[in-house]
Parts: structure tokens; C-alpha cells; sequence
């Protein structure tokens, strides 16, 4: 009897070994399965294309030109006036600074600085409703109605929180008098206890359960990290966000223009992106944008793994965007060619013909788009660059 007792025992409890020693082994796999760009170069250094570990730019500066060898640094360069970047990066490109719209209850707190954006507040009797992680916009403070009392006052971060004054309840949004206001005592809970008879089976049963769940999970997880890990990979040699070799330059330096008739591709030279001064219009003038200025700015500002969604909901077919990585083999060029789609056919519809003007129309649709992929923060770099208020 006393060794049937003891191998009862330790049936109950041999599941619950198992299923750590299950979680014991997944731990650890799960933490190899993709080693991270941070774990292979020191702190406050990035991969490069090459290979190389090169140091980061501080704030309030933008990289110039990347090391080419082990030991050597970065070549970073201040930000121009009216553009910061706030934290440590390898971007060719700084941010433009937000500009704070009086006529939409935003005032001034501080100015922007090479390493720090323009803070922005709105003004009294108004509160920031927010639209996404990086865009917001000041709503007019909520007056409480009859038969109400504010609890708490309207902030230029929070809206006024009004409530019922005693004797009445809300229905339907308004406060009405109520039949019978005071608190009714809740029933008592009922509680239920299980009987001790099967406790063993019942917690082999459900062990085992979990044991298959956890089992189904680590497949499941480690399917999905191997998939992008892959992914990564695959991409990594043409989507690096700064390219460094003669190619990529020569694209930051010059526009690609139409091909001609035996297939190659003129390229006529042109200033940086981020050197180019906003356009300011007056409002009467129809706003007119360079279509390949703009196309390299939303690549600035849009994650490349977006750039399909992007061109998709703007209306450019799959197939057109399998011509386009056909065609060129670096996923810049690609993605260049449809956004060039998209422009050119709109500027068409609009009666300009093969032009290289972007009407305002076209870009107030690529404005909505974004902000409908929550890249607002992109929206409003545009809307800035091109002083649309």
C-alpha cells in the first residue's frame, strides 16, 4: 500500500516536471533564434552596409559620410536651421521642425533647436485631442450642461470631465431625475467547491492540456521569428535606409528622368532633399510640387517595409509594382519607380500631360493616405516642407 501511495504521488506530480523541463528548453531557444544588429556592434554604433561597425550621429547632427574601415568614425555634420534630429542616428536627412498653427488654437512654448523639435501647446479654453502617436489637434473645451458639475477643469492636455449633480442619472447623454438613486446591495456571490474526489486525473488532464498548448505555441513562435528572420535577410543587402556606395550617392545627387529610346536612363543633377527650401505659395496659386522632389522625401520619411501599402492604396496595380522591382534591382530605385507611376498618372488625368509638376489635389490624397497608415509625423513633415497650413 505505502509504495502504491508513493507511485500515485508521483504520477501527480511527474506532468508538472515535464512541463518545466518543456519551458526550460523553449527559453532558451527562443532567445538564439535572431540575434539582433544591437548584439553584434557596441552600444551607440549601428552595422553598416559593408560590414563595418560605425558609430551613430549625436543629436542635432546628420550623417555626412559613413567610416569605411574598422576604427575609423562616422563623418556627421550639424543639422541646417529649421531641422533637429533628437536622438542618436545614422540618417542622412534631419527632421524638419513642427510648426505650431495659430489659426488652430496651437501656440509656441519653445523653439526648435538642432536637437529638439518645436514644442507646441494649445492655447486656453481648448485641449490636444490626439490622432496618432505623432499628430494631435486643439478641440474647444467642453461646457457642462444643465444638471451637471464639472469634476474636473479643461487643461490644455485634458478635457473637462462634467457628471450628474445628486438626484439625477444619465440616459441617453443627458441628465435625468432618478426614481430611486440609492446603491442596492449586490446579491451574494455564490461559490462553488470542487469535490476532492478525481483531484489527481483532473490535474493530469489539464497539465497534459497545457503541455500540448505550450508545444503548439513554441511552433507557432518559432515558425513566425524564423520567417522574418529570413525575410530580414533577404532584404537587408538592398533595403539599408542609408546606401554608401558610388550608385547611392549618384541617386541622392541627381534625378532620374525618363528613359530614352535605346533603354538608358538620363540624370540630370540636382540639390540634396533635405538642403531644399519649403515652397511658400500664396494661397491664390495653385500648389504645384516637383514630382521626383517629393518622391524622394515621402522614401525619407516612409519605413521601406510601407512602401507597397502605401503605393497600393494610392492606387498603383500589382502589376506595376512587379514591373518596378523587375526593373531595378535596388529597392529605393523599385520603390521610386511606383511612386513615379502614381504621380505621372495622376498629373495626366489632371490634363498636364507627361508633366513633372504634382498638382495639390494628388498631394491631399497622399496627406490623407498616410495618416490613414498612422505616419502622421509624415504627413506633417510635408505639410511643413511645403507650407501647406
Amino acid at each position: 500500500m505505502e509504495g502504491a501511495g508513493h507511485r500515485r504521488r508521483w504520477d501527480i506530480k511527474n506532468p508538472f516536471s515535464t512541463l518545466l523541463l518543456l519551458m526550460c528548453m523553449f527559453i532558451p531557444t527562443l532567445t538564439l533564434l535572431q540575434p539582433s544588429e544591437e548584439q553584434m556592434c557596441p552600444h551607440g554604433d549601428y552595422l553598416s552596409e559593408k560590414g563595418i561597425c560605425c558609430n551613430k550621429c549625436a543629436p542635432g547632427f546628420k550623417l555626412l559620410e559613413e567610416c569605411h574601415a574598422r576604427g575609423q568614425r562616422s563623418n556627421c555634420t550639424k543639422c541646417p536651421d529649421d531641422q533637429y534630429t533628437d536622438e542618436l542616428n545614422h540618417s542622412r536627412n534631419c527632421r524638419s521642425c513642427r510648426r505650431c498653427k495659430a489659426g488652430r488654437q496651437d501656440e509656441l512654448v519653445s523653439n526648435c533647436q538642432s536637437d529638439k523639435n518645436t514644442i507646441c501647446r494649445c492655447k486656453i479654453g481648448s485641449y490636444k485631442s490626439i490622432i496618432d502617436s505623432e499628430t494631435y489637434e486643439c478641440r474647444k473645451c467642453l461646457e457642462c450642461g444643465q444638471e451637471e458639475k464639472k469634476t474636473q477643469p479643461c487643461t490644455p492636455e485634458k478635457n473637462t470631465v462634467c457628471e450628474c449633480e445628486e438626484g439625477f442619472n444619465r440616459v441617453k447623454g443627458k441628465c435625468v431625475p432618478c426614481k430611486n438613486c440609492t446603491t442596492e446591495l449586490s446579491p451574494p456571490i455564490r461559490t462553488t467547491t470542487v469535490p476532492e474526489t478525481g483531484n489527481g486525473y483532473l490535474i493530469i488532464a489539464g497539465v497534459a492540456v497545457m503541455a500540448v498548448i505550450l508545444l503548439g505555441l513554441f511552433v507557432l513562435i518559432t515558425y513566425i521569428v524564423t520567417k522574418r528572420s529570413i525575410k530580414k535577410k533577404l532584404l537587408k543587402p538592398y533595403c539599408q535606409p542609408s546606401d554608401v556606395s558610388v550608385d547611392s550617392c549618384e541617386r541622392a545627387l541627381f534625378h532620374i528622368e525618363e528613359p530614352s529610346d535605346n533603354g538608358s536612363v538620363k540624370a540630370v543633377p540636382q540639390s540634396p532633399v533635405s538642403e531644399q527650401e519649403p515652397y511658400n505659395l500664396p494661397d491664390c496659386v495653385p500648389l504645384e510640387v516637383k514630382i521626383p522632389d517629393l518622391i524622394y522625401t515621402v522614401l525619407d520619411l516612409v519605413p521601406v517595409l510601407q512602401v507597397k501599402q502605401l503605393v497600393r492604396s494610392l492606387g498603383v496595380k500589382d502589376t506595376e509594382i512587379e514591373q518596378a522591382e523587375l526593373d531595378h534591382r535596388s529597392c529605393r530605385e523599385a520603390h521610386y519607380q511606383m511612386l513615379r507611376v502614381w504621380a505621372e498618372r495622376g498629373s495626366r488625368a489632371g490634363g498636364g500631360g507627361r508633366s513633372r509638376m504634382l498638382h495639390s489635389p494628388l498631394l491631399q490624397e497622399l496627406l490623407e493616405e498616410l495618416r490613414k497608415m498612422h505616419l502622421g509625423r509624415a504627413a506633417e513633415e510635408l505639410e511643413t516642407k511645403y507650407g501647406i497650413q
